[in-house]
């Protein structure tokens, strides 16, 4: 079911999303050769209980961790370990705060010390994707659209586009309808409506887009072993635009 939600509930759910993007702020200060990310997600669950949130992915259909943090070739949930990072690994932080009953989603690539020219291409390609599909998130405008532009732009540069995990509504619970493709045709699905909230999380890879899944049930790996970057925000449709609640007016840098 969706759920259309009232400016005092965007406007709870924005106060969520200001600390997950802090959460993410203080991050690229911490995340550095030789950290690991079992670290990294203790710094974020202590960073988000010290402020009155609860990490929201702890205990989400038995996930015992406060972030999927993924590596490399790990398209999505990876689970925090006690390897440490190295110079030129891609990491993606994805991460759900729950702040006094408002819920909050996003993901932020993280460059661990001197990375390839080809990470940096990947993750510049990436963002610019996730903008171009929060651009169509238009009252009016159709699902398709979102992520028709988005698929456009990251296959004419060369890049995958994963099918298999896509964005999806979002508030009073964590997963909600409508799902939100990163592929598609314009013009098609369900139309946008002023009050939805949606979160939109293109999975970009180096090679293709399809996946392998890791015995443990959660994470998954490109197949071929190519990179893959990930952004996501949590945002609101509007009758001033989309607006996005997981920042704090940094749309464009991270």
């Amino acid at each position: 079911m969706i759920t259309l939600k009232s400016a005092r509930e965007i406007e709870s759910m924005r106060e969520s999303g200001k600390l997950l993007a802090d959460v993410h702020i203080h991050l690229r200060d911490f995340i550095k050769p030789g950290v690991t990310s079992w670290e990294i997600d203790q710094f974020v669950q202590h960073f988000i209980e010290s402020r009155g949130g609860i990490p929201a992915q702890i205990g989400f259909e038995g996930y015992k961790y406060a972030t999927c943090c993924s590596i490399n070739d790990e398209i999505c949930h990876g689970f925090p370990r006690k390897k440490p990072l190295k110079s030129g690994d891609l990491i993606k932080v994805d991460m759900v705060i729950d702040l006094n009953g408002a819920i909050s989603d996003s993901c932020w690539a993280y460059a661990v010390g001197d990375v390839s020219t080809e990470v940096i291409d990947l993750m510049d390609v990436t963002k610019k994707a996730l903008y171009l599909g929060i651009e169509q998130a238009q009252i009016g405008n159709r699902i398709g659209d979102i992520g028709h532009a988005i698929q456009t732009y990251a296959e004419q540069k060369g890049y995958g586009v994963v099918r298999d995990f896509i964005g999806h509504g979002i508030g009073p619970t964590m997963h909600e309808d409508p799902a939100i493709p990163h592929y598609g045709q314009a013009g098609r699905g369900l139309r946008l409506k002023e009050g939805m909230t949606i979160t939109i999380e293109p999975m970009i890879t180096t090679g293709t887009w399809k996946m392998k899944m890791d015995p443990n049930g959660w994470t998954a790996y490109t197949q071929d072993g190519g990179l893959c970057c990930q952004y996501e925000h949590s945002l609101a449709i509007t009758k001033d635009g989309p607006k996005i609640m997981t920042s704090q007016g940094e749309e464009g840098t991270y």
